[in-house]
């Protein structure tokens, strides 16, 4: 009978330990279980257009080679922001234009941060972090680079640029229970198949543009409707407003409007996919530096559908 019982707790440890494997980072801080949120290879290239395109509302016209420049990305509505510090708007050497993935609206991509809004002491501590090591880029394996070939003016100017922008709503959160088929296609961004289908969403984020082919023009202020799993954005509410007993009250250092405070920094209208990919890394200890200490005690207790809720309530405060 004891031995029954012995093996029975082997299978058991063996079953739980199966699960955890795969709540584990492969190298590097990657989750290959988790795709949407941790883009890896490019699945489906778009074919090659060398028109020139326009955009709506805009008086200017870029060829695809140069709206894909990332030292010199297009600026479609020059007279939406202040003029742009030079490093923002035009790369040198290793160092590309911030406005190249980040727009020059500062909204940004789901596989990038949202820089707009933001405050500058965290926007340069984030740029000392990367410049130093302290914090690694590892899905794009760029910022690191791009941070230690910038002057320390440069990092100040581009904080001050982008600590300055306006922050519109930018983020549709849609609770559903099937979601479309998507793929991974150029920028790591995730597009809906065309050839259409739908599949249960299960525990993930599908963020999808807007309009697909204004976004793919980097149009910067077209943004996301990103599908959650139903109920997150109820769960998501109280875990961020009252820790739920698992966590603590994200205002009480974000600030009660979650817009960030001194060197703390805005999680209103964040990429969602941003967001969780943040709270796994200060989970597992793959995001350091000054900030990390005080992040991972509140990230160790959240399991996957306590991240996903609380990244998509997020996303949907304006």
């Amino acid at each position: 009978m004891r031995r029954i019982v012995w093996v029975a707790a082997l299978a058991a440890f063996a079953s739980l330990s199966a699960r955890a494997a795969t709540q584990q980072p492969a190298a590097g801080g990657m989750y290959p279980d988790k795709p949407w949120a941790f883009p890896a290879a490019i699945e489906k290239p778009f074919p090659e257009d060398p028109a020139p395109k326009s955009l709506p509302g805009s008086t200017r016209t870029y060829t695809p080679a140069q709206i894909d420049n990332l030292m010199s990305p297009p600026d479609w509505f020059p007279d939406r922001h202040p003029a742009p510090p030079q490093v923002v708007a035009k790369g040198h050497g290793g160092v590309m234009a911030c406005g190249a993935c980040h727009l020059m609206s500062g909204l940004g991509h789901p596989e990038s941060s949202g820089l707009a809004g933001l405050t500058l002491p965290y926007i340069v501590q984030q740029m000392l972090d990367f410049k130093s090591g302290a914090r690694k880029d590892v899905t794009g394996k760029r910022m690191n680079g791009i941070a230690s070939e910038m002057t320390d003016l440069e990092i100040q100017e581009a904080a001050a640029y982008f600590a300055s922008l306006p922050v519109p709503p930018f983020q549709k959160v849609v609770e559903s229970a099937m979601v479309p088929k998507t793929f991974l296609g150029n920028g790591r961004m995730r597009f809906v198949d065309p050839a259409g289908g739908m599949e249960p969403i299960g525990a993930r984020i599908i963020s999808v543009p807007q309009e697909v082919d204004r976004v793919r023009l980097r149009d910067p202020y077209v943004g996301f409707t990103s599908y959650v799993p139903m109920g997150s954005l109820a769960r998501g509410k109280t875990l961020v407003d009252t820790g739920g007993g698992k966590t603590m009250n994200c205002g009480l250092c974000h600030g009660l409007d979650l817009k960030g405070q001194a060197s703390i920094p805005r999680l209103a209208g964040m990429h969602p996919v941003y967001l969780a990919r943040q709270l796994y890394w200060f989970k597992d200890g793959t995001r350091s530096g000054p900030d990390a200490p005080l992040m991972k005690p509140w990230a160790a207790s959240l399991n996957d559908d306590d991240i996903i809720a609380i990244a998509a309530y997020l996303a949907s405060v304006e």
